[in-house]
């Protein structure tokens, strides 16, 4: 049997964390009944600087349970860093990780299955989407959207996966290697190369509360995931470039003809047109290679990705200040 460690990031989820807790702590008891895992197998939930009552709920799951340890964030580092600060405090005490978000819209039947593919020797297991039932159209159509610019731009991911997955603890040592600021697990994880496989994840609707991830965070995670995975779209602001100056040449010779033919010059609709079309392509193309100059620019500072304030763990110490690089 092997020891799992479930690991959950949690930002303002009061409303929902008793909730998940009820389910969370049902799912290891069968599994356990089952045969399929430890006694001490365990639920990490990782506090991402929440400004309301998640971490006091978080400190009374831990003092009433055997099951669940808690992470507590100095500050708010977002979801991606809060996941990676989870795994890399879990994997100390577990064969391997389910990570999972606290709102459990993902399929608890699935976990079963990630075990069962872990035993069969798979480092990584995938939970990819098969229904997105209990998801808003808004999300639903954003999602579906940047998976496939994501697979425009040559970016090598798994095609409907979020942040659902098993790492063994191999997989996850070999993760701890991987020093980027600018997290993007989804894109990361796959670049690891070890055997991986799939498992169906069906998505339900939130008991309780309502989603943090707006649209604005989705848009900052997939600028983050194309331009820490993809040099694309400077291609394309060279193909841009090439273009202009052919539409410039063509723009030329129709001059020259014109000048030759005593024809009309053009004029000022036209001469204001192309100031505004190659002032907005200049600007969009600094504003582009400002984005990777921007990820550099953090990739060199070398700054922690988060601060832990305080870990509830029992089993070593009930808690410590530590901080991560």
């Amino acid at each position: 049997m092997i020891r799992l460690g479930i690991v959950c990031p949690c930002y303002n989820e009061q409303e929902v964390l008793m909730l998940s807790a009820k389910h969370l702590t049902a799912l290891l008891d069968d599994l356990h009944a089952k045969q399929k895992i430890s006694a001490n197998s365990f639920v990490l939930l990782v506090n991402d600087g929440s400004s309301d009552n998640t971490w006091n709920i978080i400190r009374q799951l831990h003092e009433t349970s055997p099951y669940f340890k808690g992470v507590n964030l100095a500050k708010n580092v977002g979801h991606q860093h809060a996941i990676m600060a989870g795994m890399m405090t879990a994997k100390e005490y577990c064969d391997a990780v389910i990570t999972i978000d606290a709102d459990l819209q993902d399929d608890l039947n699935a976990i079963e299955k990630m075990i069962d593919h872990y035993s069969e020797g798979y480092d990584i297991v995938y939970g990819v989407k098969k229904s997105r039932e209990g998801d808003s159209f808004m999300k639903k159509t954003s999602a579906m959207a940047f998976y496939k610019l994501q697979h425009i731009m040559g970016i090598k991911t798994i095609y409907n996966h979020a942040d659902f997955r098993l790492m063994s603890k191999r997989a996850l040592e070999q993760l701890s290697h991987y020093g980027e600021r600018n997290l993007y697990l989804r894109g990361l994880i796959p670049m690891i190369g070890y055997r991986s496989t799939e498992v169906d994840d069906f998505i339900r609707s939130r008991e309780a509360g309502h989603s943090k991830y707006t649209l604005k965070k989705m848009l900052a995670l997939a600028i983050d995931g194309i331009t820490s995975f993809s040099t694309k779209p400077i291609s394309l602001i060279v193909g841009c470039g090439l273009f202009c100056l052919l539409i410039s040449i063509i723009m030329f010779i129709y001059v020259l003809c014109s000048y030759i033919e005593h024809f009309a010059v053009p004029g000022w609709p036209s001469i204001m047109l192309s100031i505004w079309f190659i002032g907005g392509l200049l600007l969009l193309s600094i504003g582009v290679i400002g984005e990777y100059i921007g990820k550099i620019y953090i990739e060199v500072k070398h700054r922690p990705l988060y601060n832990i304030e305080q870990i509830l763990w029992d089993e070593k110490e009930n808690s410590h200040d530590k901080t991560a690089d």
